[in-house]
């Protein structure tokens, strides 16, 4: 049975300043991402993973940094975080913040072709993550994969994997490495077994 366990990346300084990264940023961890990646390295080194996949950002290379000193190593473009445009990279004004909102919420509404300016949109980012599914599903000898993305990626990526309407991906709620754990069944359909778990953090 394949099993594939999704993580976010861990925390940033744009993360800790509330600054929007998406994938423009290429950001690094800081020490308390570093701490995380160790934590839930520690946690969950014992299960055998066949793969890890990344986006190709440094930030989840550097969260999987522990695994591919002796795990296979590939990264996907296609699990980069969505791009949020003219936003990205800046504090942002108050003004900026309203439009980011009223973004969600026309997703929330159904407008999933929605995108800031010169960003994607929910329907670009699940497209790009449907490129790399045959990756993830047909890969012979691959049963236990390690995914490390994004958040708002991740929400788009458990609705496909899930077959779960878009407009419905703000149910994952998700933090700084955090997990969900997902078991493809017989009939080739994944269900889900942890969600958002963040047992590897306490403490």
């Amino acid at each position: 049975m394949k099993r594939v366990f999704i993580i976010r990346h861990g925390q940033t300084d744009y993360n800790l300043k509330g600054i929007v990264q998406g994938s423009g940023v290429d950001a690094p961890l800081n020490e308390t991402g570093k701490k995380q990646a160790f934590a839930f390295y520690k946690h969950f080194r014992s299960i055998p993973f066949d793969k890890v996949y990344t986006s190709t950002l440094r930030r989840t290379h550097e969260t999987v940094s522990h695994f591919v000193n002796y795990t296979p190593h590939e990264a996907h473009w296609g699990l980069n975080e969505i791009s949020w445009g003219s936003y990205e990279g800046k504090k942002g004004s108050h003004e900026d913040r309203e439009a980011l909102k009223s973004l969600v919420s026309t997703w929330r509404s159904g407008n999933l072709g929605a995108a800031a300016p010169l960003g994607e949109s929910p329907l670009d980012v699940a497209q790009r993550q449907r490129e790399f599914l045959p990756m993830l599903l047909e890969r012979k000898g691959e049963e236990n994969v390690l995914v490390c993305t994004h958040g708002r990626a991740m929400r788009v990526f458990l609705c496909v994997l899930l077959q779960i309407p878009l407009v419905e991906m703000d149910r994952f709620s998700h933090q700084n490495l955090c997990l969900y754990e997902l078991e493809c069944t017989q009939s080739g359909k994944f269900r889900l077994v942890r969600e958002n778990y963040t047992g590897h953090l306490l403490g």
